[in-house]
């Protein structure tokens, strides 16, 4: 019998599989995060499945999203970027990204990591907000405010506390899967959460 998922993720098999796969599971691996940040960054304004049908190309634009190597890029890389065959035609995009990994690796610099960085806003642990299990979930809260604003601060773009949300939703940092998706119990049991009420804090 299929397991039971939550609704967003039924559209198709691509889809279907990163919900199984890697929405919702806590990263700490920093090209994965940059990855998973670049990733909210191009899809502003788009839609998700689309970000998935062209992350092979965002991969192979950005040399499999190496934050060191894509920090360094100029008007040559960008210029090859943009004539990738699929790869999304907006520049301002691609010199976000490029401007992101330059901010990235300072906040490694601060920090010793990024992931360290940014889950030091929940002391480590994922969050799993009363109420979200139903399916009530905002597009931002408290947390993504707090987080987008001091990404600005320290030189990010393209990251306001929506686009924050929604990654931190796909790292881990948030459980939002729904409370019948089969993924929300398998991860309260390996990764315990902290619970909240909507608008609390751990930071």
């Amino acid at each position: 019998m299929e397991p039971t998922r939550c609704g967003w993720c039924l559209q198709n098999e691509r889809l279907t599989r990163y919900h199984d796969e890697e929405w919702g599971v806590p990263v700490f691996d920093d090209r994965k995060q940059f990855e998973f940040l670049m990733l909210e960054v191009l899809q502003c304004g788009l839609n998700w499945n689309m970000m998935l049908q062209k992350r092979e190309i965002f991969r192979d634009c950005f040399e499999d999203f190496d934050f060191e190597r894509v920090a360094a890029y100029g008007e040559t890389e960008i210029q090859r970027i943009l004539e990738t065959p699929g790869m999304l035609r907006s520049r301002r995009k691609i010199e976000a990204v490029i401007r992101n990994a330059r901010a990235f690796l300072t906040v490694r610099e601060a920090y010793g990591s990024f992931s360290s960085y940014l889950w030091s806003y929940t002391n480590g642990k994922p969050v799993a907000y009363r109420g979200h299990e139903t399916g009530k979930l905002p597009v931002s809260n408290r947390l993504s405010a707090a987080i987008s604003q001091d990404l600005k601060r320290r030189g990010f773009s393209f990251l306001g506390p929506v686009t924050v949300y929604s990654h931190l939703q796909a790292c881990g940092m948030v459980n939002d899967h729904q409370q019948t998706c089969a993924c929300y119990e398998r991860l309260l049991r390996d990764f315990p959460p902290v619970f909240l009420d909507p608008d609390g804090d751990v930071y």
